[in-house]
């Protein structure tokens, strides 16, 4: 499945998670409670996680349950690979995950501070298609990523 095919509708978690477990039989993997967990912890944020963030949101509200950060990088990995979750790298510092189910949407990064805005302008969505028959290329997918600084990393 293709990360267009996520990203250009919002999918209920119970589907998604029919999707990953395909995945996981397809690449001889178990379906454990701990991947569903990453899979759920990632579907209800609203924030780019690293692992390690993701790691700790889940033993904060699973302290009974054993997720080894090995666990969960395996997990992100094959999410990305499956175009299921996205991430943005931040060179040394690493990655931030987020669902690629969600609605498109591009990003704004403060290379200070690491906020990350999300954001839509259908303005600039056109002008990329416009340029993009100008020159005869047809936009499979994109991303978009400004960076800057934020608005208090200025003052």
């Amino acid at each position: 499945m293709s990360q267009h095919d996520f990203t250009s509708r919002t999918i209920e978690f119970e589907a998604l998670l029919k999707e990953f477990k395909i995945l996981l039989k397809k690449n001889g993997e178990k379906f454990t409670i701990q991947r569903e967990i990453i899979l759920e912890t990632l579907y209800n944020s609203d924030e780019h996680l690293t692992p390690e963030a993701l790691h700790q949101l889940i033993q904060q509200k699973h302290p009974d349950l054993k997720t080894g950060i090995a666990t969960i990088y395996r997990t992100l990995s094959r999410l990305e690979e499956s175009d299921i979750v996205t991430s943005l790298s931040f060179g040394a510092q690493g990655k931030k995950y987020e669902l690629g189910a969600k609605d498109h949407h591009d990003h704004m990064i403060c290379i200070d501070c690491g906020e990350i805005t999300e954001f839509v302008d259908d303005e600039i969505e056109k002008r990329q298609e416009l340029i993009a028959k100008e020159f005869g290329f047809k936009i499979k997918d994109h991303s978009m990523q400004l960076y800057g600084l934020c608005k208090n990393c200025q003052e």
